[in-house]
């Protein structure tokens, strides 16, 4: 299936999403011309009225006068509202209007975003609203793509790039109001910027924070940050509810029926699809795909829109000629999972089917790896899709389960997502932001102990953490990385065995999780991350020789079932990767890839920082025990070993999830005699025994006879002194 990455294709994603959401209006200054615009000085264009009719229709409009007082007279202001109301166009723009009538000497506007297509497209609209410039006065930031200039008054951002602008900037003095919007989706770089912000606004009387939210979470919020104003924003409409007779035995396909069956009716309007995953997006754009050919054109045309909330840099790429389009009705069918609803924005949605299933991942420290839970989704969750046709009075909402099932099986909530993830970023930027003395960080919702300690664990495995449990040198370099820690850890190692080009282009590649769905043609004996960038230096010379209109880069992608625009984007990612490199000044290594030295050198980089992703293959059939657990994976579909005649007994593995199909993803083979001349011995001692610990302590007693008597006298010695134990790995705490 192909896709789009955002970043070369904005144009086709405000032409495919047209969105519902904007703002601009009369100014608080100027007032002898209202004619011209305060943002640039010139005068308004005749489309920036016919957008002001638009936004003033919207339900949030009629909160303005009391949104702006709230902000003159508080640091923090509370927005509750359902999707379609028009917070997150609107309470921005009126917050650059604050800002503007104190001539910009409090800062700028910045607005967070969970996902980076919603930011982006925010950006175009408010920029439209605006009647300014995208790039200007309007801005976005987001991962590996900035459009902002020192000019720009309003930004748009991801959660996570403002959480990185505080390594530097740890009080944000740029800004003068900063707005988060989506809280109730609780990221993990939204409750931190929740617990860090109240530090800061001690620090800023004059900055004001703004929390957009959906109503579920306005009182939870309000008892945090203690007695502060809450403006409640109610729709206009409420759309009809229709609920099944009962629980469907496969909720996927009876969607998928569903959607055909209204197709059929011939009632106009788009149709939101909310489904369990992101592989049933796969498949059922897929199947939508295919049925096409079989459909009535009288009907029109089905066009599916996946809209993936985890592969954010995706968006789907109009395959239609426009002049067909003219002719013919074109139903869009945007497909999504649970947690996709904010991405949402078209205007023409009149159907909305959802599954009330949802799959998440949930991340269990003690085996260092993600379970995938499949289960209904909560209240709070099924309140927001019914929300989702906003301001529309005719549509409907199609529930896939009966009425009572609401109240029976859903959780209120889920939980939060810093309590079910891999903290080992978020405890690095922790320790970043403790040199800047946030040593405090009062969190909405805790993080369980046990996975803020096995972060600070692999962090100090990692060699991130001194001997006082603070950010090392080595630490800090690492954090200046938008990267896992481990691959941080291996970029940096790589410098010293002088392979860093090639362990930035694996960095890029994984980053991206391009799939090698066909990798044949790519195939490296050392593995999958050789493989990869295999795959890349391929899609380099084909983008230089694609010269030719009749062979495009983007037909040699399909040609070998690649994405073309996940590609483009690990080129992004890659040249910033570069860029960091070149600012801390660290060594670029010149490209040696194929030679025996080179390969060495990459496993070498590749298990400095993924020591801890080791498994054996037990019993010469693919099945591979975890060197830290005893969790059992195969190789996934994808690899290029997989059904090939010689597999790897031991190798190294980029992820592990356990689900129905446990597998190891991205896999490369190393030797046991390149991993115990890497891996930390304090981190080998701490392995559970097992066959192939004992395997590995052969190697090193053949290795080196000495230390392993140095290792037995260390033995004896901790046997006598067990009365006097000296603490070392809970050495590192979060204050």
């Amino acid at each position: 299936m192909e896709v789009l990455s955002l970043s070369p294709e904005i144009h086709c994603f405000s032409e495919l999403l047209d969105c519902s959401d904007g703002d601009e209006e009369e100014i608080l200054v100027c007032g002898e011309d209202f004619e011209l615009n305060p943002f640039d000085g010139l005068p308004y264009s005749s489309r920036y009225y016919k957008l002001l009719k638009e936004r003033e229709e919207l339900p949030v409009w009629k909160e303005k006068q009391t949104f702006l007082e709230s902000l003159l007279h508080n640091q923090v202001v509370i927005v509750s509202g359902h999707a379609k109301t028009g917070k997150s166009s609107q309470i921005p723009q009126w917050c650059a209007e604050y800002c503007l009538s104190a001539c910009y000497q409090h800062g700028v506007v910045v607005c967070t975003q969970v996902h980076k297509q919603t930011a982006v497209r925010l950006a175009l609209r408010v920029a439209d609203e605006m009647d300014v410039n995208v790039g200007h006065e309007v801005g976005y930031f987001i991962p590996f793509e900035s459009c902002c200039t020192t000019e720009t008054i309003l930004r748009y951002c991801t959660d996570d790039m403002l959480q990185r602008e505080m390594m530097s900037t740890p009080l944000l003095n740029y800004y003068g109001v900063i707005i988060l919007d989506d809280v109730h989706e609780r990221t993990v770089a939204t409750d931190a910027l929740l617990a860090l912000l109240k530090d800061v606004l001690l620090s800023r009387p004059e900055l004001r924070l703004v929390i957009l939210t959906a109503p579920h979470m306005s009182s939870k919020l309000q008892q945090y940050y203690g007695s502060i104003p809450l403006i409640r924003v109610e729709s206009k409409h409420q759309a009809e509810v229709v609920y099944s007779c009962s629980i469907q035995k496969d909720p996927f396909l009876s969607a998928l029926r569903l959607l055909f069956e209204i197709h059929h009716s011939k009632e106009k309007g788009d149709i939101v699809v909310f489904l369990a995953c992101e592989r049933e997006i796969e498949k059922a754009h897929q199947m939508i795909r295919q049925e096409q050919s079989n459909l009535n054109p009288d009907l029109g045309e089905l066009i599916p829109v996946p809209l993936y909330p985890i592969k954010q840099d995706l968006i789907p790429k109009p395959h239609q000629d426009k002049q067909k389009a003219c002719k013919k009705y074109r139903r869009k069918v945007l497909l999504t999972t649970s947690f996709g609803e904010s991405l949402i924005r078209i205007k023409n949605v009149t159907f909305v089917i959802d599954g009330g299933v949802g799959t998440r991942k949930v991340y269990n420290p003690r085996i260092r790896a993600d379970s995938v839970i499949t289960q209904p989704i909560s209240k709070s969750q099924a309140e927001m899709h019914k929300q989702i046709l906003g301001m529309s009075s005719s549509g409907k909402i199609f529930c896939l389960y009966p009425e009572e099932f609401t109240y029976k099986e859903m959780k209120p909530h889920l939980p939060a997502k810093i309590q079910e993830s891999n903290l080992r970023s978020t405890v690095l930027f922790l320790k970043r932001m403790d040199i800047a003395g946030f040593g405090h960080c009062d969190f909405i919702s805790r993080p369980a102990p046990e996975s803020l300690m096995q972060a600070l664990e692999d962090l100090d495995y990692l060699a991130a953490l001194d001997n006082d449990g603070n950010l090392s040198e080595f630490g800090i370099i690492m954090s200046e990385f938008p990267l896992d820690p481990q691959l941080s850890k291996s970029i940096l190692a790589s410098c010293e065995f002088e392979c860093v080009d090639e362990m930035l282009t694996i960095a890029a590649m994984v980053t991206e999780e391009i799939a090698l769905t066909c990798w044949r043609k790519f195939s490296h004996p050392a593995g999958d991350h050789f493989t990869l960038i295999n795959v890349f230096n391929a899609f380099k010379e084909a983008s230089t020789n694609s010269t030719s209109q009749y062979y495009s880069t983007e037909k040699w992608c399909r040609d070998y079932f690649l994405s073309s625009s996940a590609l483009r984007m690990a080129e992004i990612i890659r040249a910033e990767l570069v860029e960091i490199m070149k600012r801390i000044e660290l060594p670029i290594s010149e490209p040696d890839f194929g030679s025996k030295e080179n390969i060495l050198s990459i496993k070498k980089s590749l298990l400095s920082g993924y020591f801890m992703h080791i498994a054996r293959d037990v019993d010469g059939s693919g099945n591979y025990l975890m060197l830290t657990h005893r969790q059992v994976a195969q190789l996934h579909p994808f690899s290029s070993y997989y059904n090939s005649r010689k597999i790897p007994e031991w190798v190294l593995f980029h992820e592990f999830s356990i689900s129905e199909d446990n597998s190891i993803r991205v896999v490369s083979e190393i030797s046991p005699d390149l991993f115990v001349e890497l891996v930390p011995q304090y981190y080998f001692s701490n392995l559970p025994p097992s066959e192939s610990k004992d395997i590995l302590q052969e190697v090193i007693n053949h290795l080196s006879p000495a230390s392993a008597m140095k290792e037995e006298q260390k033995t004896n010695d901790d046997k006598e002194n067990e009365q006097f134990p000296t603490p070392t790995e809970q050495r590192c705490t979060i204050q």
